[in-house]
């Protein structure tokens, strides 16, 4: 289930950019892991975890498989 209330922080709104990069190009899209989110936004491993935790307890990300994370719903698009 969505939180819908969940208003993510900057971090997390860039993070949620790279998730969502080829959308609009008909390009896969949707999956990153911590290192793509590392070397894309140039942030530290620690602090990519931390808004991992927020997004994937507000239901817009999912834990898809072992470092890998996908994009599930960002309910302001509705």
């Amino acid at each position: 289930m969505v939180n819908e209330a969940f208003e993510p922080n900057e971090r997390q709104e860039s993070m949620l950019n790279v998730l969502k990069q080829g959308r609009e190009e008909d390009e896969p899209w949707g999956y990153a892991n911590p290192k793509r989110f590392e070397v894309e936004l140039d942030i530290r491993r620690q602090y990519i975890n931390r808004a991992l935790n927020g997004l994937t307890d507000a239901g817009w990300v999912e834990k898809a498989n072992r470092g890998l994370y996908r994009f599930v719903e960002d309910p302001r698009e509705s």
